[in-house]
C-alpha cells in the first residue's frame, strides 16, 4: 500500500524545488553566475510562488493529466471542455503570463531561468491551443482520449488501495456522459477531418473494454452504497457509449468534411510549442534530408561488406544507381530478417536482450546504472499487436512505483503469415534495439536519472524531445561501443531504425505543409527508409491524426548529437563519456537546448 501526497504537500515540494540553490558541482547547475549577475533571492522567491500557483491551478484544470503525472487530489474529476471550462483555462493562463512578465527573469538562478522559459512555453501554448488551434472544435480524439485516460490512469497502477481507485473511477464514469455531451456540442462536423471521425468511431467501444478489463473484475471489493453507485455508473456508461456510437456513425462520420492538414502557419506555431527547440521547420527538413542520404550511403557500405561472399548478391558497384543501392541494402536486411525468434519465444528474447544490454552498459561503464529495478511484464492484452515492447514509467510525482518494460507475445489469433511479417520487422536484432531504446540505457535509465532533479515543475513538464532524443542517441552510442561484438548486421538494423526518426520528421512536414499524397508518404517509408508496408501504412494514419509530434525523435536526437559534439570540442582529451552522459541526465529532462547552455556556460535563452 502506498499513501499518496495531498495537494498541499505537492505544492510545498514545488516551492522547495524552485528555491535558489547554489550548485555543489558544475554538473548540478552549470557555471556559477558572477557577482554582477548573481541570482536575486527576491526574484527567485517570486518565481517559486508563481510556480506553486501555476502547478496548483494547472493540475486542477487538467485533472485527468494530473492523475497521469501522479497528483491524486483530483482523481474524482474530469476535464471541462465546455465554454466555461475553456474560459477558465484562458483566464488562468493569462493571469499567470502577466505575473511571469513582471518577474525579472535575468535575475533568477540559472536553474530557475530554465524553468521560467519552460513555464512560459507551456502557458503560451495552452492559450494558443484554445484560442487559435481550437482542437476542441474539430478533433474528436481529445474527448476520447480524456474518457479513456480518466479510467486507465486510475486503474493501471497500484498507487492507492483498489477501493479508493474504484470510488474515484465511479465519480469519473458519472461525469463521462457530460464530457460526451460537450463533444457533440463543441465539434463542428465541417471542420472535423474524416480520418479523425472514423478513428474515434472505431475506438469508442474501447472505453467499455477498459471497464471490463479493470473495473468490473474488481467491483466486488466495494460494498453497500459504494457498490451500487459503481454498478449504476457502469450501466449508465454502457448506455452512453451506445448512444455515442450511434451519433458517431450516423452524424459525425457522414458529415465530417475537415482537412487533416493544418497548414504551414499553424504547423510552425505548433512546432514551436511542441519542440521548444532552436531548430526551425526549414532547418529540420534540411537536416533530415541530408541524414537520409548519408545513412543510406552508410547502409550501402555495410551491405557490400556482408554480401561480399554471397553467390546470389546483387550488383554492388562503387558508384551505384538508386536501384542498385536499394537492392543491395534490401538484400542485406533480408539476412537480418531471417534471424528472428519463434512466435512463442518473443518474450524470452526480449528478457535476454534487456539482460545483455544491462551487462554491456555496466561492462563498458557508459553511464551510471540506477539501482531502481525495472520490472518486466507481459503487455496488457488490449495493447498488443502494435509493437514488441514499450517502457511504461510511473508519473513523475508518483515516487516509488515500478517502471515496466512491457513485452508483447504474438497474439494467439494471428496466423503464421501475420506473425512472420511482424517478426521480419521485429527480428532478433531489432528486439535488441528495442531493449536499448525502451529500457537500458534508454527510457528507463533516463527516467530514473531525471526523477532525481529537484524541480516539480520540470518533472511535470519534462521534454518529449529530450526523452525520445536520448533513447535514439543511446542506440548509436551502444552500436559505436561495439555492442554484439560489432556485428555489422546489428549496425545495419540500427541505422534502419534510426531512419524511422528521420522519416518521421520529413513525413510530418510533407503531410501538413507540403500536401503530400499517400503515395508520396509510402514511398518515403517503404523505399527510402525500408519500412514494412503494414508499419508504413500505420504511420500514414498517424501522420494524418497528429501534427508536430512525429519530429520529436529526430529533433531531440539531433540536439543531443550537437550537444555532445560541442562538449567534446570544448574538453578535447579530457572528455569522458560516462561523466558526460551522467551530466546530461542530471538536469531533469528539459528541452535539450537548455542542457547545452547549462553545460557550456552559455546564456539561458
Amino acid at each position: 500500500m502506498r499513501k499518496t501526497l495531498p495537494a498541499v504537500a505537492l505544492l510545498t515540494l514545488a516551492l522547495a524545488a524552485c528555491q535558489p540553490q547554489a550548485p555543489s558541482t558544475p554538473a548540478a547547475d552549470g557555471a556559477q553566475q558572477d557577482a554582477a549577475t548573481a541570482p536575486d533571492a527576491e526574484a527567485d522567491a517570486a518565481f517559486a510562488a508563481l510556480s506553486k500557483e501555476w502547478l496548483d491551478g494547472w493540475l486542477r484544470l487538467n485533472p485527468v493529466y494530473a492523475t497521469q503525472v501522479g497528483d491524486h487530489s483530483h482523481d474524482d474529476r474530469i476535464d471541462d471542455l465546455g465554454a466555461e471550462g475553456r474560459k477558465a483555462t484562458i483566464d488562468f493562463n493569462k493571469a499567470i503570463l502577466a505575473k511571469l512578465d513582471a518577474i525579472d527573469t535575468a535575475a533568477l538562478s540559472r536553474k530557475n531561468q530554465v524553468d521560467a522559459l519552460i513555464l512560459r512555453n507551456q502557458v503560451e501554448g495552452d492559450i494558443w491551443n484554445v484560442e487559435t488551434l481550437q482542437s476542441w472544435a474539430w478533433d474528436p480524439q481529445a474527448y476520447n482520449g480524456l474518457a479513456g485516460g480518466a479510467i486507465y490512469g486510475l486503474m493501471a497502477r497500484d498507487f492507492a488501495p483498489m477501493t479508493e481507485r474504484l470510488k474515484s473511477a465511479t465519480a469519473r464514469m458519472q461525469k463521462i456522459p457530460a464530457l460526451f455531451a460537450q463533444m457533440r456540442e463543441n465539434l463542428d462536423p465541417a471542420r472535423v477531418p474524416k480520418i479523425h471521425a472514423e478513428t474515434v468511431a472505431k475506438q469508442n467501444a474501447g472505453l467499455l473494454a477498459l471497464v471490463d478489463e479493470f473495473i468490473t473484475p474488481n467491483a466486488g471489493q466495494l460494498e453497500g452504497d459504494d457498490r451500487k453507485q459503481l454498478d449504476d455508473a457502469v450501466a449508465t456508461l454502457r448506455k452512453t457509449v451506445a448512444e455515442q456510437q450511434e451519433w458517431l456513425d450516423d452524424t459525425l462520420v457522414p458529415n465530417a468534411k475537415g482537412d487533416f492538414r493544418i497548414g504551414a502557419e499553424l504547423y510552425d506555431q505548433k512546432l514551436k510549442f511542441s519542440l521548444n527547440s532552436a531548430l526551425s521547420r526549414a532547418e529540420i527538413k534540411q537536416r533530415a534530408e541530408a541524414e537520409l542520404k548519408r545513412v543510406r550511403d552508410e547502409m550501402y557500405g555495410i551491405a557490400r561488406t556482408v554480401l561480399a561472399d554471397k553467390a546470389d548478391a546483387p550488383e554492388m558497384p562503387d558508384a551505384p544507381s538508386d536501384g542498385q543501392r536499394q537492392a543491395a541494402i534490401e538484400a542485406a536486411l533480408e539476412l537480418a530478417y531471417a534471424d528472428r525468434p519463434a512466435r512463442s519465444e518473443v518474450v524470452d528474447a526480449a528478457k535476454q536482450a534487456l539482460a545483455d544490454a544491462t551487462a554491456f552498459v555496466k561492462e563498458k561503464d557508459l553511464v551510471t546504472v540506477p539501482d531502481d529495478p525495472v520490472k518486466i511484464i507481459l503487455m496488457p492484452e488490449f495493447q498488443r499487436g502494435v509493437a514488441v515492447a514499450y517502457c511504461d514509467s510511473p508519473g513523475p510525482l508518483d515516487k516509488g512505483l515500478d517502471t515496466y518494460f512491457a513485452i508483447s507475445p504474438i497474439p494467439d489469433d494471428w496466423s503464421d503469415e501475420q506473425a512472420t511479417s511482424f517478426l521480419r520487422e521485429y527480428n532478433s536484432r531489432m528486439i535488441d534495439l528495442l531493449a536499448i531504446h525502451e529500457a537500458m540505457p534508454g527510457h528507463y535509465l533516463e527516467g530514473a536519472h531525471s526523477a532525481q532533479f529537484p524541480s516539480t515543475l520540470r518533472a511535470v513538464l519534462r521534454s518529449g524531445p529530450f526523452a525520445e532524443g536520448w533513447a535514439v542517441y543511446t542506440e548509436k552510442m551502444m552500436t559505436d561501443a561495439g555492442y554484439l561484438d560489432g556485428d555489422p548486421l546489428f549496425r545495419l538494423v540500427q541505422l534502419k531504425f534510426y531512419l524511422r526518426s528521420v522519416a518521421n520528421a520529413i513525413l510530418d512536414q510533407g503531410v501538413h505543409v507540403d500536401g503530400w499524397s499517400r503515395e508520396q508518404a509510402m514511398h518515403l517509408m517503404t523505399h527510402d527508409t525500408f519500412q514494412q508496408e503494414r508499419e508504413a501504412a500505420g504511420k500514414w494514419v498517424r501522420a494524418q491524426l497528429t501534427s508536430a509530434q512525429l519530429p520529436t525523435y529526430f529533433v531531440g536526437v539531433q540536439e543531443h548529437f550537437d550537444t555532445r559534439k560541442a562538449v567534446e570540442a570544448k574538453l578535447g582529451d579530457k572528455f569522458d563519456l560516462k561523466a558526460y552522459n551522467d551530466q546530461v541526465l542530471s538536469y531533469g529532462a528539459p528541452p535539450v537546448r537548455f542542457v547545452r547552455q547549462l553545460m557550456l556556460d552559455q546564456p539561458i535563452e
